[in-house]
């Protein structure tokens, strides 16, 4: 029972890092007039249906999505390392516990483009429908806050090695440990910028000053917008770096599931 679950959580850090290769490709695609488009979760989700068999494509990463929401929850409620009743400990479940709610929302709208034909609505629209409640702007605001943290992490992460621990180095040779860490640097390097942009966009609008929810696409907008083409271009050629992180990862991890 252990071996499946071990299997299903490498499946889902292969579909997460599709995901991820997706939108980093066509986003730096659209940076250098090479096609492509900027893109976010729900255009990489567009893209795979778009593809000859598309809709077996989605149901196979809505696989991995479910599954690498399996694998979070379980690192959450029965994970080692740091309890609950520690703060550390309670930061980094809850952590895994609201990435397991993203994946497998994510995996959900996968299923429901193969069912329905579309994702349903957008992003802009949920965030309207919040900010008309009173309470809409502190809830936003508090997002907001979380995905700066979630920001600063990334980038600790990235400048500190740390997300060498999530892999057992011992099978890797030293070209591999090479790829592993460079992958690694450049990929939570990039996460944590565009996960910056989106939670200042996202504040701007809690605040009423502007801003847009859209996500990566509107993340991008704004490095290319203030920073230009290429910079868009290479921030999202980073995230597919941190695709390569998450394949090597699904290969190496130290996964201990009991």
């Amino acid at each position: 029972m252990n071996s499946k679950k071990e299997k299903l959580a490498r499946f889902g850090m292969v579909a997460k890092g599709m995901v991820y290769a997706i939108i980093g490709m066509l986003t730096a695609m659209a940076a250098f007039n090479l096609g492509g488009s900027k893109s976010g979760q729900q255009n990489a989700l567009q893209f795979l249906r778009e593809q000859p068999f598309g809709k077996v494509l989605l149901i196979v990463l809505a696989l991995g999505l479910f599954g690498y929401t399996f694998y979070r929850w379980y690192e959450a409620l029965k994970g080692s390392g740091d309890s609950w009743s520690e703060w550390k400990g309670f930061v980094k479940r809850s952590g895994y516990i609201i990435s397991g709610i993203f994946y497998g929302a994510l995996g959900f709208t996968a299923v429901k483009m193969v069912v329905a034909g579309s994702s349903g609505s957008g992003s802009d629209s949920m965030i309207s429908t919040l900010m008309s409640k009173s309470y809409g702007p502190y809830l936003l605001g508090f997002v907001a806050l979380c995905i700066a943290g979630k920001a600063i992490f990334q980038t600790y992460k990235a400048y500190s090695g740390k997300f060498r621990d999530d892999v057992n180095e011992s099978n890797l040779g030293p070209k591999g440990k090479k790829v592993l860490i460079r992958a690694g640097e450049i990929g939570f390097t990039a996460r944590g910028i565009v996960s910056g942009i989106v939670a200042f966009l996202l504040f701007k609008v809690a605040i009423g000053s502007g801003g847009s929810s859209g996500g990566k696409v509107a993340a991008f907008d704004f490095l290319q917008d203030t920073l230009g083409a290429v910079a868009m271009g290479v921030v999202a050629l980073g995230l597919v770096a941190y695709a390569v992180f998450m394949f090597i990862q699904a290969r190496y991890a130290q996964i201990k599931l009991n």
